[in-house]
C-alpha cells in the first residue's frame, strides 16, 4: 500500500467505530521513528475531523516503540518527547485529555519521558506494574506514582504502601524475583552498607534516607552488615529488624553490639570476602544474647 492508501484504510476501520457509537484509541506505533509533518499530522488531522462529524471524541496514543524518544526541547522531532507532544495539540489540535504517551526503556528515559510527556500536555501515560515490558520493559506505575506526587505536590488520596504489597504479591504470589536495586520495591533500595552512613541514620534519619519510606512504602530504611558496617550500622540494623520500640532500642555502645561486631570482625580477618545474610547474624545474635533478640 502507499500511505495515502493506508491512511484512507485505517479512516474507515474508524468511522465504522464511530457508527457503532465506539470511541476509539488510536496508536501511533513508533512515532519516535515517523515522519512527523508529512504524514502524523496530516492522519492526525484527519481522524480530528472524522471525530468532530461523529460527535464522538478520539483518543490520541503516541508510542515510543523502540525508546527512541528523548525528554529535551531542543532536539528535532520525531525523537523530541516535548515537540511529538507540542505538536499534536497545536497542530492536530488534540486536547489534552486525549492524548497519551507509551513509552519504552530501551535507552532508560521511559520514565523522563513520561514525566516530559506529561509537563507538556498529555493527561495520561502507560505505565505497567514494577515496569514489566517487552525488551527493556515500560513505565512502571509505582515511578509515575512518586512523579506525580512530586510535580503536584500531592498524592491526591493514593495510598503509596500499597506498592509494597504489589511487589510482595509479585514475589511470594507470582514467583517474579525483583532485582534488588529496583527503585521503591527492590530489598536494596533503601539500604545502606557503610558505618558512617547507619551513624547518620541512627542521629537522623533524612541524614541518609532518601525520603520518610516508612510513612510513603511501609519500609524502613536498612543497612546491609559487612566489615564497615561499624557499631552503629550493627545497633541500627538490630533495632529496625527487630522492630523494637523507642524504650527498647539500643545504642552503638551497648555490649551485645560489640560483642556482635567483634564476631563480624573476626569473620572478615579470616578471610570472608561476601555479605553477611540476616539468617546469620540473627543466629549469632540469638546466640550472643542468649535470647534476649529474638524475631517474633
Amino acid at each position: 500500500m502507499t500511505r495515502k492508501q493506508c491512511m484512507e484504510h485505517y479512516l474507515a476501520a474508524v468511522s465504522d467505530a464511530f457508527e457503532a457509537g465506539v470511541m476509539p484509541r488510536c496508536h501511533l506505533e513508533d512515532i519516535t521513528r515517523a515522519d512527523f509533518y508529512g504524514f502524523v499530522v496530516p492522519f492526525v488531522n484527519e481522524l480530528m475531523k472524522l471525530s468532530e462529524q461523529a460527535g464522538i471524541p478520539v483518543r490520541i496514543r503516541a508510542c515510543d516503540t523502540m525508546g527512541y524518544g528523548v525528554p529535551y526541547p531542543e532536539v528535532a522531532i520525531p525523537r523530541s518527547v516535548p515537540g511529538i507532544v507540542y505538536g499534536l495539540q497545536h497542530y492536530s489540535d488534540v486536547p489534552s485529555e486525549m492524548l497519551e504517551w507509551h513509552g519504552h526503556n530501551d535507552f532508560y528515559k521511559a520514565v523522563a519521558n513520561a514525566s516530559t510527556a506529561w509537563l507538556y500536555g498529555a493527561s495520561g501515560v502507560n505505565c505497567s506494574l514494577l515496569g514489566i515490558g517487552e525488551r527493556t520493559g515500560n513505565v512502571p506505575l509505582e515511578a509515575m506514582v512518586f512523579e506525580y506526587a512530586g510535580l503536584r505536590g500531592s498524592l491526591d488520596g493514593m495510598d503509596t504502601t500499597v506498592i509494597t504489597e504489589i511487589a510482595e504479591y509479585f514475589e511470594h504470589e507470582i514467583g517474579y524475583k525483583i532485582p534488588p536495586m529496583t527503585p521503591f520495591v527492590g530489598s536494596s533500595f533503601n539500604m545502606t552498607r557503610a558505618g558512617i552512613h547507619a551513624d547518620g541514620l541512627l542521629k537522623d534519619e533524612e541524614i541518609y534516607n532518601i525520603f520518610d519510606t516508612k510513612k510513603l512504602l511501609g519500609r524502613a530504611a536498612t543497612v546491609m552488615l559487612g566489615k564497615t558496617s561499624g557499631l552503629a550500622g550493627i545497633a541500627y540494623w538490630i533495632n529496625e529488624t527487630y522492630r523494637l520500640s523507642e524504650s527498647e532500642r539500643i545504642e552503638k555502645h551497648d555490649p551485645i553490639v560489640a560483642s556482635l561486631k567483634a564476631w563480624i570482625d573476626k569473620e572478615y580477618e579470616d578471610g570472608r570476602q561476601t555479605s553477611l545474610s540476616a539468617a546469620e547474624v540473627e543466629g549469632k545474635l540469638e546466640e550472643l544474647s542468649g535470647g534476649r533478640f529474638r524475631r517474633l
